[in-house]
């Protein structure tokens, strides 16, 4: 053996790194996620396989901070990048720049992912939404300046009310730094002075990923925090964003935020005109019919002719005058007849009579009542004793029973 064919290690490892490396630039690779780790450093390490062979796989933290979906365990995934042999160890990996995962969109499913927890923290939950006003005075519309929705938002919050004050918060909807900028529009909003009533957030239609800014967890924060109620107007009538599923109110289009929230001058007015009806209709009919009772009442016999019960009436009082003066006459007269009679009997019995005799009356002082019986008083006892010549009062301070 000469010693001219002996390699050492870290040649024949850097000549299998050298051909490997060169041999398999930016490929792409399909297999199963599994023995996913991610370690503080932000860096993911796992390994691909299919049914017979696996493979190391990473994921450097700039590159995974870019990926919108979040790698699971047994996740199929197709990725790109390139084959890598780490000399320190002798093995070979993948070092992944994209991944796109199978049966679901890349899109699609950091939205169900995302769906998913913040469902779970209650964000959806529709007690915790709040009424859109019924006459708001002014709306905030957070959406870009030069876009058709705050075009067509104008147009009908113009064709139904004049009252109702539109101010537009500028705001990027679309690409990079979209939803750093709609946050900021919805802060921006809650500070107007004076304040507003309601915050529309919203644009036209566009592709999944033109509306992506609107399924980004800041924005979606961003509305569930919100003080004011808040209407989502993403102009895509299909699809239906995050920002749709925490917002107070869904509206398919911004049009149809501003029939939402601005109320129809002509509604209101035909709404006035129904109340105006159903409030006189049965106030005619109830004066239709007091003046039919009145009418009814005039024909009586008592308004027709008022004096003739009163002319009657008058007839009839001289009648009983003069019946009533005699009928007075004589029970004077046996009156005076029976009060002689009880005079001369009053005389003969009266208590004064016979208190000018020498007798007296006692009464309790607090009944008044005469005292037959010595039960009736007690020491202590306040009476009223009667005289001729007048009352004497005096207190008991015995009683002695006759024996």
């Amino acid at each position: 053996m000469s010693q001219s064919n002996i390699w050492s290690v870290s040649e024949l490892t850097e000549r299998v790194k050298s051909t490997l490396e060169s041999s398999f630039p930016k490929i792409n690779v399909q297999g199963e996620v599994t023995d996913l780790s991610r370690p503080s450093s932000g860096h993911l390490y796992f390994t691909l396989k299919d049914a017979r062979s696996q493979i190391r796989a990473i994921i450097w933290r700039s590159t995974a901070a870019r990926l919108p979906f979040k790698i699971e365990n047994g996740q199929d995934m197709i990725c790109w990048g390139d084959v890598e042999v780490y000399a320190a160890r002798g093995s070979y990996q993948l070092v992944i720049r994209k991944a796109v995962p199978q049966g679901l969109g890349s899109l699609q499913l950091a939205f169900q992912q995302l769906r998913e927890k913040l469902a779970a923290e209650g964000l959806f939950a529709q007690e915790f939404k709040r009424p859109i006003p019924t006459f708001p005075r002014r709306v905030a519309f957070v959406t870009s300046p030069g876009g058709a929705a705050i075009r067509d938002f104008l147009e009908v919050a113009a064709r139904r009310s004049a009252s109702v004050q539109i101010v537009l918060v500028p705001a990027q909807v679309q690409g990079a730094g979209s939803a750093e900028s709609i946050v900021r529009g919805i802060a921006a909003a809650h500070r107007l002075t004076p304040a507003v009533d309601a915050i529309v957030v919203g644009r036209g239609g566009g592709s999944l990923e033109d509306l992506w800014c609107f399924n980004e967890e800041s924005v979606v924060r961003a509305i569930a925090a919100a003080s004011l109620p808040i209407v989502s107007a993403v102009g895509h009538e299909i699809d239906v964003t995050l920002s749709d599923l925490v917002a107070d109110r869904r509206a398919l289009t911004p049009s149809e935020a501003a029939e939402l929230l601005i109320p129809s001058a002509d509604d209101l007015l035909e709404n006035l005109r129904a109340l105006h009806s159903r409030l006189y209709r049965p106030l005619a009919n109830q004066l239709h019919r007091a003046r039919a009772q009145l009418t009814s009442l005039e024909s009586r016999p008592v308004f027709a002719r008022p004096h003739d019960p009163l002319a009657q009436m008058r007839r009839r009082v001289d009648e009983l005058d003069l019946r009533a003066q005699r009928a007075i006459r004589q029970c004077t007269q046996r009156s005076s007849q029976k009060l002689g009679a009880v005079a001369a009997n009053l005389e003969a019995l009266s208590p004064l009579g016979v208190l000018s005799r020498g007798y007296s009356v006692t009464l309790d002082a607090k009944s008044q009542k005469p005292v037959r019986d010595l039960a009736e008083i007690a020491n202590g006892d306040l009476l009223r004793t009667r005289v001729a010549a007048g009352t004497i009062h005096s207190r008991v301070e015995s009683i002695e029973p006759i024996e």
